[in-house]
This record gives structure tokens, C-alpha cells and sequence, in this order.
């Protein structure tokens, strides 16, 4: 197994650990890698860092990369190992659908019955009402079985119970039958659109377009004929999706999403106080366009305009722009088959905000 490491370099001394990696992690490929500087410099204590590191090691974090402007503040385990990231995928491709609502390609408000979308035992006439907008915010009301679980159809209303844009579900129907729309109206595969929009011009290391299309689709067509678009990153080619959504769109000079879609998917939608199941209104979110919006509410100043996208098993990229941070954060095993294997390997979301906090914890002016 790949020794798991932390490691930070001072100003002055470099310390080259074995097996140490060069990760260039949020930097246009073009540009040199410089070394890492020290907590200090960044504004964290380094005792407060190894507080987080001694709570990561104890966890089944795989690895995981902290950035702040850009630099690395904090780095655990191997950065250039691609896994599977669970729903991560459903955040990268709201992105995507931001070029093709710009054009017109896309008509966000075009309903499903008027883009003739239909499933397994059919749709109800008011669940054809939904239209796209409400398959990316979760709020479709339609409760048809989707191909994959890991979401919370089973404490669905009754189907035809809900006008769309009424009820938030987190509903693996919605995600999955908004990726087969991107991909019948724009005519291309999410997989190269990922490759083509933020692999190439971000100079992703570990993408591999390939591996992503043979592992991306799996499900069980008997229940739903929308697949999941399954995704594999690498940390340190993850980082740069947060990265990305910090600098507005920006990848060093060039724009790569416009950031007025950008600031749209990641506006709350449904507030934290509307989320369903009730239980989880007793959590950290609201939810946007597929990514989850931290409550402001309920967070200090430190998580104005945060937010994250969330994969089962502890996939996670948190996005802090008060504090100019990302943090990107995967799980043990490596599995490049199914998902399935991943058995009982789990960072809950209490155990990475736990993380969160012992990181912001650590900052000098705290």
C-alpha cells in the first residue's frame, strides 16, 4: 500500500519526503510547480496543521489536498491515484451544461414533455410538467425509480403528489435523466465534455477519458433507462474543479465557464430550512444546481459563499471563498470497477465538516 505522507516545505529548506509527488495541482500545465510554503506563511499554524493531521490519519481518508491562493497548505496520501467519486459527478456537470444554456443549446425551462422524455412504465402527465431547471435543483417531483441508488428516493412522496418546483428530493432520477438531456441536445458525451472543457485546458494529469467512458455507466435498465455518468479523479486533478469554481470560471488567463452560471449553480435554491427529509434540516445545507450551498445562517463569516459538492463514501470538494481555499478529499480502497467494492470504506460528512474545523482552527488570526 502507498505510504500515506503530510508534508509541508519552509522558505527556506525543502524537505523531500520518499515517494513525494510534484503536484502542480492548481496551475496551468504550462507553468512550473513551485515548492509548498509553510502554514505559517499562509496565515495557520503549524501546530494547529498537525491537530489535522493526526485527525485525517485516524480516519479512512485515501488522500486529500488543501489550497489556499492557490499554494498548498495541506497534502495526505497519493495524489496521482484515479477512483471512482461517487455523486461529485452531478456537481461537474452543472458546469457543464453552462456553455450550452449560454448558446441556447440547452433551454433550461423546456419540460419534459416537450423534450419527449420518457422511462420504464412510463411518466406521469404531471411529472412530464418538470423541466430541466427542476431536474438540476432536485424539485421534479417525479419519484420514478432511478437505475442507481445511494439517494433519498426512499423517503419519496407518493408518486404524482408533488407539482414540480414545490418539494426538494435528493433523487438519483433527476441527476441521471438531466445527463441523458445534456447529452441528446448537445450532441456529445459527458465524458469528452469533461475531457474538453477542464481536463485539456487545466492540464489534468490523470483524466483519462477512456477509462471514464468503459466505468461511467452502470446501473439497472430494468428499473430506469437513464444511466449515472459515473466519474474517476485523481486528488490532484479534482482540486482544479474547485479551483475553477473559486477564480469565477478562470483557469490562469483563460475563462473557461462564464462565472455568472457559475455564481447561478452554486446560489441556494432550496434553503436549509426546506430541505427534505426533515432530518436534513438539521444539517449544513441548502442545495443549488447540484452542488450543496452551505447555510449561512447557521456558519460564520468564514463560510459566506460556501459550498461543496458530495460523493457517498467521502468524496468531497469544499469551496471556502472568504478564505481563498478548496479542499479536495477521496476514500479508500482504489477500485477502477465497481463501485460496489468500496464496502464499508466511509468519511461521513460529520467527520469531513470535523476536518473543516480543526483546518480553520489553525489559521493565525482565528
Amino acid at each position: 500500500m502507498y505510504q500515506q505522507k503530510w508534508e509541508w516545505r519552509s522558505l527556506h529548506t525543502i524537505i523531500v519526503m520518499l515517494g513525494a509527488l510534484t503536484l502542480g495541482a492548481c496551475q496551468p500545465a504550462s507553468e512550473g510547480t513551485s515548492p509548498a510554503p509553510s502554514p505559517e506563511t499562509l496565515g495557520y499554524a503549524s501546530e494547529g496543521m498537525e491537530d489535522v493531521h493526526r485527525y485525517v490519519v485516524a480516519k479512512s481518508t485515501h488522500s486529500m489536498l488543501v489550497t489556499v491562493g492557490g499554494e498548498t497548505l495541506y497534502e495526505y496520501g497519493p495524489q496521482d491515484e484515479v477512483t471512482y467519486t461517487a455523486s461529485v459527478r452531478k456537481s461537474v456537470l452543472a458546469m457543464l451544461y453552462g456553455p450550452y444554456v449560454a448558446d441556447g443549446t440547452i433551454d433550461l425551462d423546456a419540460t419534459l414533455e416537450e423534450l419527449d422524455i420518457d422511462d420504464v412504465g412510463g411518466l406521469l402527465p404531471i411529472e412530464k410538467k418538470a423541466t430541466v431547471r427542476h431536474l438540476l435543483t432536485a424539485r421534479s417531483g417525479v419519484y420514478h425509480p432511478a437505475s442507481n441508488g445511494g439517494d433519498n428516493a426512499a423517503d419519496a412522496p407518493e408518486r404524482g403528489s408533488q407539482e414540480p418546483n414545490t418539494y426538494f428530493l435528493y433523487n438519483n432520477w433527476d441527476f441521471n435523466t438531466a445527463g441523458a438531456i445534456f447529452e441528446r441536445l448537445t450532441g456529445r458525451d459527458i465524458h469528452d465534455e469533461v475531457n474538453r472543457q477542464i481536463a485539456i485546458p487545466t492540464g489534468m494529469q490523470d483524466f483519462d477519458v477512456a477509462r471514464n467512458k468503459a466505468l461511467g455507466r452502470r446501473g439497472n435498465a430494468e428499473r430506469s433507462q437513464f444511466m449515472p455518468y459515473y466519474m474517476h479523479f485523481s486528488t490532484r486533478d479534482l482540486i482544479k474543479v474547485g479551483q475553477i469554481m473559486l477564480n469565477g470560471g478562470k483557469w490562469g488567463d483563460q475563462q473557461l465557464f462564464d462565472k455568472a452560471w457559475l455564481d447561478e449553480i452554486t446560489s441556494t435554491v432550496t434553503p436549509l430550512a426546506e430541505m427534505n427529509p426533515a432530518s436534513n434540516r438539521e444539517g449544513h445545507f441548502g442545495y443549488g444546481y447540484m452542488w450543496w450551498i452551505y447555510d449561512e445562517a447557521t456558519h460564520g463569516p468564514e463560510y459566506k459563499g460556501a459550498y461543496a459538492a458530495r460523493g457517498h463514501y467521502g468524496h468531497y470538494i469544499v469551496v471556502l471563498p472568504a478564505l481563498d481555499m478548496v479542499i479536495s478529499h477521496k476514500t479508500w480502497p482504489i477500485s477502477y470497477n465497481s463501485p460496489e467494492e468500496y464496502a464499508d470504506i466511509n468519511v461521513t460528512w460529520d467527520e469531513m465538516q470535523k476536518i473543516i474545523d480543526r483546518i480553520l482552527a489553525a489559521r493565525l488570526d482565528s
